[in-house]
């Protein structure tokens, strides 16, 4: 989910009016999510990278999940959308953790999972994968991915980034390894449920060899 920053800079605003904009699109994707029959969404919220970013900004951020969770729970209960946390999210503000241990709890009966990744980096997490699966025995493919926070989950079949970047910034690295790819100009904030159709559209268009012909 990139370009809230940029969005926010184009229009002479701060960056935290650009994030509050890019929590708006997620809003809308979510209630949108249940025509599409999508079995679930990862988004990329907040990387183990983005600690690097300004004390304020970290803060800004940190306070609109605290904001995000608290007002939108209950729609997510209603919806039957399940929620998922992947990446050290156990390792966030106390506050923040019991927040989503509860929205966990109360969201473990929904039919399609929201995935969010908090304090999340791909390559911390495959190392953490590949430790447990050495304690446990041979270092294996499988044993890796069944150690992965996404092991319950989907495999990925798409992979969307917006605001015109063209990397994957160590998001989701091993899931990729098959992964349909694609890359949208459109900043975050613009993102609506018609682009998300859109990109479905696209990806029911490709042809998958999976390294086959």
């Amino acid at each position: 989910m990139d370009g809230n920053g940029r969005w926010a800079k184009k229009r002479g605003l701060p960056r935290a009016v650009g994030h509050q904009r890019g929590v708006e699109a997620v809003r809308r994707l979510v209630r949108s999510l249940e025509p599409t029959g999508l079995e679930c969404l990862t988004l990329y919220a907040f990387s183990s990278e983005n600690w690097k970013r300004s004390e304020d900004e970290v803060d800004d951020l940190m306070n609109l999940m605290r904001k995000f969770i608290k007002s939108d729970l209950p729609e997510f209960v209603a919806n039957n959308v399940k929620l998922k946390i992947i990446g050290d999210w156990q390792s966030l503000a106390p506050d923040i953790v019991a927040m989503l241990e509860d929205a966990l709890a109360q969201t473990a009966n929904g039919r399609q999972t929201l995935a969010v990744a908090l304090n999340y980096g791909g390559q911390h997490e495959i190392a953490r994968a590949a430790a447990k699966a050495a304690t446990q025995g041979a270092v294996t493919v499988d044993s890796i991915a069944a150690h992965l926070d996404t092991a319950d989950l989907p495999p990925l079949d798409l992979l969307i980034r917006t605001s015109g970047e063209i990397r994957l910034s160590n998001f989701l690295l091993w899931q990729s390894a098959y992964a349909e790819m694609l890359f949208v100009d459109t900043l975050w904030p613009d993102f609506t449920p018609d682009h998300l159709t859109g990109a479905l559209d696209d990806f029911a268009r490709r042809e998958r060899r999976y390294g086959g012909r």
